[in-house]
């Protein structure tokens, strides 16, 4: 294992080497490798603070000598460090990697390092932030023609999105994708799951209108997904709020889950759709 010890000698050599005398491009060279060394002994010892801080110093030596690439690595390293024990240190870091990568046009690195950003707000419940990061990946890693890295993106964006009540945007992205998969053979199979999703949004606005009309669309878009239990889930759902049912609904949803496992996101959709329901039920309630 690393040795912290080890690590501060590597460390002081390193820093006497910048400060010292010596060829330009020389000095930040051997500083380089003995920082680089010190930050493996950090990062062996587990002393993810050190090793972060001394990948940073890398980094500037690399800024230095005008390696780019190097320097963003480096960059990216440190933020693997901190990551252990400090969001925000991490972000920064990963932030600095992704502006270096822009720059000598490595845009799929930077796309990369953009949606790792995106997971770390996310993971904080930054949805906000989490979305900035990850719309901004999906545009690079498009860019580059990476479409399966750009639309796994958008669809998270898309339910971040759902989860903070942005129904009509998170409809929007689901539908979005969906229209560009079917022209793909190797996604086609994921556009049941993608108007699943959106028409779950459409019953989550309560507007029993725009649910039987986004039906009528899916079919238009995908003549299959008439066939589908994800068709059957969302007829059987806007039946259940043209009558005002919650039992229906209810058993709808359970139907579906003993066939289909709901994942957590949809789920928790489907429980704000049922309370939507459950107060139009009291709205009708209160009128009679």
């Amino acid at each position: 294992m690393g040795d912290e010890s080890k690590g501060d000698d590597l460390l002081k050599k390193a820093e006497k080497k910048i400060n010292g005398w010596g060829i330009f491009g020389s000095k930040y060279e051997d500083a380089a490798e003995l920082f680089d060394k010190a930050a493996n002994q950090y990062k062996l010892a587990k002393a993810w603070d050190k090793a972060g801080n001394t990948y940073l110093k890398l980094a500037e030596c690399h800024l230095k000598m005008d390696s780019k690439h190097e320097a963003a690595s480096a960059c990216v390293d440190a933020a693997n460090c901190y990551k252990k024990i400090n969001t925000a240190d991490a972000i920064q870091c990963y932030d600095a990697a992704v502006s270096h990568f822009m720059e000598i046009g490595r845009l799929n690195m930077a796309a990369r390092y953009c949606k790792e950003i995106g997971e770390l707000y996310e993971n904080d419940q930054n949805f906000e932030q989490a979305i900035a990061y990850l719309e901004r990946a999906a545009d690079l890693f498009q860019s580059e023609e990476v479409t399966t890295s750009a639309n796994q993106c958008m669809q998270r964006v898309a339910q971040l999105a759902a989860s903070l009540d942005q129904y009509p945007k998170a409809t929007e992205i689901f539908e979005s994708i969906a229209k560009v998969s079917m022209n793909n053979n190797l996604l086609k199979y994921s556009v049941k799951g993608l108007l699943l999703n959106a028409g779950i949004c459409h019953l989550c606005k309560g507007d029993a209108v725009a649910i039987h009309n986004a039906l009528e669309r899916y079919q238009d878009l995908d003549p299959t997904f008439s066939g589908t239990r994800e068709h059957k889930l969302l007829s059987d759902l806007a039946s259940a709020f043209d009558e005002e049912d919650i039992d229906k609904f209810t058993t709808a949803v359970r139907e579906f889950d003993s066939m289909t496992r709901l994942d957590p996101w949809k789920t928790s959709l489907l429980l704000k759709a049922k309370n939507t329901l459950k107060e139009k039920e009291l709205e009708e309630d209160d009128l009679t």
